[in-house]
This record gives structure tokens, sequence and C-alpha cells, in this order.
């Protein structure tokens, strides 16, 4: 994890998706989606039975995340997707499941 340079150009979100989103491999595609827009980041189940993610990259590619995530893998059922934007000094270069 990197510190971001003043200028930067970043979108960081913070991003909780709800539903039957636990157990039917939501966080492996999550991965999986992410590294395919190179985007920075983190996903974790919560123990509410929601999953948690952070997102940060450019505005086109976190808004084409937040849009698979409406929906999700194949055996996912999201009901609800809540996200807002955060500041963060922090620069996350790759994305990983915690």
């Amino acid at each position: 994890m990197k510190h971001l340079h003043p200028s930067h150009t970043l979108e960081t979100l913070s991003v909780f998706i709800e539903g039957k989103v636990q157990g039917v491999g939501f966080r492996a595609a999550t991965v999986r989606r992410a590294h395919d827009l190179k985007l920075g980041g983190w996903v974790r189940n919560v123990p509410d039975g929601r999953v948690e993610a952070l997102l940060q990259g450019n505005h086109a590619e976190v808004d084409q995340m937040l849009s698979w995530l409406l929906q999700g893998p194949p055996a996912a059922q999201v009901t609800h997707v809540q996200h807002q934007e955060i500041q963060t000094e922090r620069h996350y270069d790759r994305f990983e499941q915690m």
C-alpha cells in the first residue's frame, strides 16, 4: 500500500452488498472482476451476512464495478448495494480478498 500523490485522480468507494452474497463465490468473483478492471482495494464477508468492499480506481472502472456488484456472480441474489465515496491517502495497488 502506498500513499496517493496530492493530485491523484483515483476514486475510492466503500460498498456494502446485501442479499444472498455469502457462500456463493461472491468474493472470489469480485476479485476476478476487479483484476479485469485493474482496480485496487479489497472485499470481505461481514458477520451480518453482507459483503463489504473498498474499490479504488478511475471513475469509469469503479462505475463498471458498481454495475457488476448490483448483480454479482450467477449464484448470488443481490438485493441492495449501498456505496459512498471516501477520502483516503492510501493507494491500493492491487485488489484482494480479506
